[in-house]
């Protein structure tokens, strides 16, 4: 896990921006200027704890270089494969194996590699002048930005990192972003809250012509098939089979590392599945949890269960008010633009306690939206089968003349049924609002929802396609980054393991969730092994209790004043 960035304007200042990341990689930083472009690295030694690690590396020919922020699972084979067709390596780390991937395969190398992942390769062997292109992972588990006006192009693993390099340059604020989080808690993709600066999409790749100072591509590289059928096809002995195999398979696979690795264990189905079966491989994993004075939101308890039945290494924490104000003015630090997912909180202390002990963790991150766990996917399957109202007409003109402003679900239509239960509302203010950021009246404040609406298909599978595309890379996946990196500990998510991902969204929405029940295939296949009370217990959020906020507004506007001054 590191820390990337490069750009094409000389005059930038690519040591200020590479070394305000160094929290990324704190194991060694490394600046090189080429002809036309800079590359710059902050290490985080994970894989090949040598100076042959060591990024940019560059093939035989000085031709390509690359730099690289993630993990690459399973390249082992890959690299065999490799050394079969006569390539050399002087190093036992994963990145020398995507650069003669690149090599052999030319972009079609990006097939052969699963993992989490930021690249960006440098070619230099064709035209007058060199080439730029940057992939992101296919479920956006590492962050990309980029920054480009039309002529001046740079890319980063953080925002900070563009705000820093791009010294001669003011940044401007994109007011509809500010709008967007409002209404989203975070800033969707590909926006961030500056003009001109962007996150690259999961699943995507950029190219990036120095001579001409053009993006000449800029688009997916994979696509999620996805089963749009109803019914059970398969056999549940067989799926419980297959999934605790990939499953087992891919915890094995990302606990490969030459230093420390533990595990968070939050006491729900998903921790403690990832946290079995890595106590299976090894016996002396530290676990991480966090507990909360408020009884409510604390579930260390379950935790204490699985660890005591598997004699597994406790390690844990309280969260309580101190905390949250002792951390509070660090969230922007953390995101660099607003951001409103308040258990990034508890997330960054359970994060410094584990750097404590190891240098990597394996999070639950990735099953509710791959297995379909979350409780609002079954109010919009119980709308559908009620045949409830579809009409966005009704559904305005209702809420409307309700005074308290409250929605009804059975009179939304599915966008905004779907956005009443990611975060709160702002209606009641969304005329100042717009007004105040000079939003247009025309303005559809649900565009990242509508980009991935897909009405053919079935409810649950419907909702859980819209959160790995939209609330899984956006907030998720950007809140463990960047808290988990502000302390120089690498998270990964077994639960987005590409064959998973594709085997769970080639089943039909009831041999995924049969019965209705959520995530059911997934607790029926670990009841053997896990208490049912944690199994089937009603899951529980992580979050920071409600009046840790003063609430005279949402948390959104309150953050937003307190540390944007917006």
């Amino acid at each position: 896990m590191c820390g990337i960035l490069g750009g094409n304007n000389p005059r930038w200042n690519y040591i200020k921006g590479i070394e305000c990341m160094k929290h990324r990689g704190p194991d060694g930083t490394k600046v090189t200027k080429l002809e036309d472009f800079c590359l710059a690295f902050t290490r985080l030694a994970v894989i090949d704890l040598s100076e042959n690690g060591m990024q940019p590396m560059f093939s035989k020919d000085n031709q390509v270089a690359i730099v690289y922020n993630g993990e690459i699972y399973g390249y082992q084979k890959l690299r065999r494969q490799l050394e079969k067709r006569g390539y050399q390596f002087s190093s036992n780390s994963d990145t020398e194996v995507i650069l003669n991937a690149y090599l052999e395969y030319g972009e079609r190398f990006v097939a052969k590699i699963d993992g989490m992942f930021a690249i960006a390769i440098y070619d230099k062997r064709e035209g007058r002048s060199g080439t730029v292109r940057l992939y992101r992972d296919r479920l956006g588990i590492k962050p990309l930005y980029y920054y480009y006006d039309g002529r001046n192009f740079g890319f980063s693993s953080e925002l900070k990192g563009i705000i820093n390099m791009c010294s001669d340059i003011s940044l401007q604020i994109d007011n509809t972003a500010i709008y967007d989080y409002l209404n989203y808690i975070y800033i969707p993709e590909p926006k961030t809250m500056y003009k001109n600066a962007y996150k690259l999409l999961p699943a995507y790749r950029l190219e990036f012509d120095v001579y001409s100072q053009k993006i000449i591509k800029n688009g997916a590289y994979w696509k999620l098939n996805i089963n749009g059928t109803r019914g059970v096809q398969r056999k549940q002995e067989d799926l419980i089979c297959e999934v605790r195999e990939l499953i087992r398979q891919s915890v094995k696979e990302q606990m490969a590392a030459d230093v420390p690795v533990g595990v968070f264990l939050s006491g729900g189905v998903d921790s403690s599945i990832i946290t079995y079966e890595s106590s299976q491989i090894n016996p002396q994993i530290e676990s991480f949890s966090i507990g909360f004075k408020e009884a409510p939101y604390n579930e260390l308890n379950f935790a204490r269960q699985l660890a005591v039945r598997y004699q597994i290494r406790r390690n844990e924490k309280i969260f309580d008010r101190d905390v949250f104000h002792e951390n509070f003015e660090s969230l922007k630090q953390w995101y660099d633009e607003p951001f409103a997912d308040t258990s990034a909180f508890p997330t960054y202390l359970v994060s410094r306690e584990a750097r404590d002990k190891v240098i990597v963790v394996l999070t639950g991150d990735g099953s509710d939206e791959v297995f379909g766990g979350y409780s609002r996917y079954g109010i919009l399957e119980e709308k559908e089968q009620k045949k409830g109202y579809d009409n966005i007409l009704i559904s305005k003109l209702y809420c409307r003349f309700r005074k308290d402003r409250k929605y009804d679900w059975k009179y939304l239509d599915d966008l905004n049924l779907y956005n009443s239960n990611m975060a709160p509302t702002l209606t009641a203010n969304d005329k100042v609002l717009r007004e105040r950021l000079r939003i247009p009246r025309d303005y559809d404040k649900l565009w990242y929802f509508r980009k991935y609406y897909r009405k053919d298909l079935p409810a649950v599978t419907r909702m859980q396609y819209m959160d790995l595309k939209t609330y899984l890379p956006s907030d998720i996946l950007t809140k463990v980054d960047r808290v988990s990196m502000a302390v120089s500990l690498e998270s990964r998510v077994p639960f987005l393991d590409r064959r998973i991902v594709e085997f769970a969204f080639s089943l039909s929405q009831e041999d995924r969730c049969p019965a209705g029940e959520a995530k059911g295939l997934l607790k029926k296949a670990y009841e053997p092994v896990i208490n049912r009370e944690i199994l089937y217990r009603t899951k529980q959020g992580f979050a920071v209790p409600a009046d840790y906020f003063r609430r005279r507004m949402s948390v959104q506007e309150e953050l937003l004043e307190k540390l944007w001054n917006i």
